[in-house]
């Protein structure tokens, strides 16, 4: 990751890359980050994803060309200020979300207070490396935690390129982001809510963050449209790798879907 890299993918004040998508576009698809990235994480997607469906990645405040911008530390004022920004985003075409880890907590709470406030939702949610139950959830420690440690433990889960290790330039810029949102997901509450529309999970087989085998089938009580889950080598990150893979079972579902929502 290099700043002509970011700068590409992001703007202040800016939620969603790219900022308008093409009208021609059927369908939309709204991309939630994990803890400590931005859109930059799904830059190759629009490359792998059908051409009738146009895909928004969001960038978080404090990040990416937003960093000068106040990071949220809270769940509630973060998923409020998302809340607002995808409302204020949608248009009258059939959405998606789809989400990695902590974007995966938010499309996934996005989409019940969607159904509560009575808002048209997604037609589809992909829950990517993460499950309600079963999944490590960070506490204070981690949040924590002295910079040489927590270093260690997300390059032993591959969560930034290789060469932001060796930048203390970059590592600055990555790790207040990374600490907020920990301290974002050590908050959120977990009320058991049902899934309110379709949803596709994925994982890699060696997910480190995965402290139950059978994670995943904790979806299946409160998803009552459930489309299966798919696992893949590799581990928390598996998706860097599988990402075709990845793109072309979800939008498969995310075009049948669409079309029966009309």
């Amino acid at each position: 990751m290099n700043n002509s890299i970011v700068s590409k993918v992001s703007a202040p004040g800016q939620w969603f890359h790219p900022a308008e998508t093409s009208p021609e576009a059927r369908i939309r698809l709204f991309l939630f980050p994990h803890a400590g990235s931005g859109a930059i994480i799904y830059r190759d997607w629009a490359d792998l994803l059908p051409p009738d469906i146009a895909a928004q990645a969001v960038t978080l405040p404090g990040r990416q060309e937003r960093r000068e911008e106040t990071a949220y530390t809270a769940w509630e004022p973060l998923l409020d200020g998302l809340y607002e920004a995808v409302l204020a985003e949608c248009d009258d075409r059939p959405f998606g979300f789809f989400g990695h880890c902590l974007g995966a907590q938010l499309a996934y709470h996005l989409s019940v207070r969607m159904e509560r406030d009575g808002v048209r939702g997604p037609v589809l949610i992909g829950m990517s490396g993460w499950a309600p139950e079963g999944f490590f959830n960070p506490t204070k420690e981690h949040i924590g935690m002295p910079e040489e440690e927590l270093v260690g433990w997300i390059k032993k889960l591959g969560s930034f390129p290789a060469e932001i290790y060796d930048n203390p330039e970059m590592l600055q810029m990555v790790i207040p982001a990374l600490r907020a949102d920990l301290s974002v997901a050590a908050q959120r509450v977990d009320e058991g809510a049902l899934v309110p529309c379709p949803l596709v999970s994925y994982g890699g087989k060696s997910d480190p963050l995965m402290e139950e085998d059978d994670a995943f089938a904790s979806w299946v009580p409160r998803a009552p449209r459930y489309l299966g889950h798919s696992e893949y080598s590799g581990g928390h990150f598996f998706i860097d790798k599988h990402a075709l893979a990845v793109t072309s079972d979800y939008s498969r579902h995310l075009n049948r879907l669409a079309e029966k929502a009309g």
